[in-house]
């Protein structure tokens, strides 16, 4: 891949982990192709989980050879079952590992399968672990118009993970291709958390970054994110406040800018739950970056509503950033 300037840069951060949900399905299979096209490092640890969505009883030990202890049939192929599922699951989470070992040959990989429920052994392994990102697949296709809409499996681990999610809907490019990337920009801290991401990952040279500000009848933000205490309120109607919005949106650009990436700012009116999904359609995005709380967010881990409705319904790859302060 022909990366940007960042290219080789040092992350002082440390190296990032990635957990990864697969289950071999075409969902699956599309949110590795991802990985290619997510401006990751070249340095990763990285696991590979594969959950058997089994009932595993609680294991019985026979003990006493001279009185054994009764186990009911029933128990007894509940726990072979159990256990050929887990066998299965392995298998498949090795599959997975192979074909990111194939993609990114450095990375330091794991693979790992259980008996549980996909959704809650996700969230229990990124407790344990602490991953900085969690790798899912979307849900495909409905019937109702066609619309894309998360699976319950992704839509539980976006919603409840602790930290930043990526809900994948891989398609079919060449990897030295530049990337066009869309960010909403809101003023808040998490999204110049996601501005920081975007800057410091690896893109082919030439990928371009769309910020694109969603103006409410009024706004507030922080003018200046090394001063995150002051605030100040913008209204939507006054020309003077809108013409001072453009600044502070195209200083936040020159960030990208500086670390090799083509941004360009889009200040439009409307919707930001709709405004989102449409600007990445429109401009053939290939990730759409969002906080997982904008301005008007609740301090805590529940998703904000505009993340959740970009997440669902984007036909593009979704990356919901979660920042590390509130992660730990």
């Amino acid at each position: 891949m022909a990366s940007n300037k960042n290219a080789g840069k040092i992350d002082v951060r440390g190296k990032m982990k990635i957990l990864i949900g697969y289950d071999g399905s075409e969902s699956a299979e599309a949110a590795l192709r991802d990985l290619r096209r997510a401006g990751l490092p070249k340095d990763c640890e990285a696991v590979v989980m594969t959950v058997a969505d089994v009932f595993q009883p609680t294991p019985t030990k026979e003990v006493d050879y001279v009185f054994p202890m009764y186990v009911p049939a029933g128990v007894r192929q509940a726990h072979e079952h159990a256990t050929k599922a887990v066998a299965q699951a392995r298998d498949l989470a090795e599959k997975g590992k192979a074909q990111v070992a194939r993609l990114f040959p450095d990375w330091q990989l794991r693979a790992e399968a259980c008996a549980d429920s996909p959704a809650g052994a996700l969230l229990k392994r990124a407790d344990e672990w602490k991953p900085d990102l969690i790798l899912v697949g979307s849900h495909g296709h409905t019937a109702m118009g066609g619309r894309l809409i998360l699976g319950s499996v992704s839509q539980r681990v976006l919603y409840e993970a602790r930290t930043s999610v990526r809900v994948a809907r891989g398609r079919v490019m060449v990897d030295e291709l530049p990337v066009r990337i869309v960010i909403g920009m809101d003023g808040s801290s998490d999204s110049y958390a996601v501005l920081d991401e975007v800057a410091a990952r690896n893109w082919p040279r030439g990928s371009e970054v769309r910020l694109v500000v969603v103006l409410d009848t009024v706004m507030f933000l922080t003018p200046d994110p090394a001063q995150p205490e002051v605030v100040k309120w913008f209204e939507v109607g006054n020309q003077s406040d809108v013409d001072q919005l453009t600044k502070i949106f195209e200083a936040a650009a020159g960030k990208l800018r500086k670390a090799g990436l083509t941004a360009s700012v889009v200040l439009t009116k409307g919707n930001p739950k709709l405004v989102l999904v449409e600007e990445a359609e429109k401009w053939n995005a290939e990730s759409l970056f969002v906080g997982a709380k904008g301005t008007r967010g609740i301090d805590r881990l529940l998703l904000g509503s505009v993340s959740a409705t970009a997440a669902a319904r984007a036909h593009c790859s979704v990356e919901v950033l979660r920042r590390r302060s509130v992660a730990e």
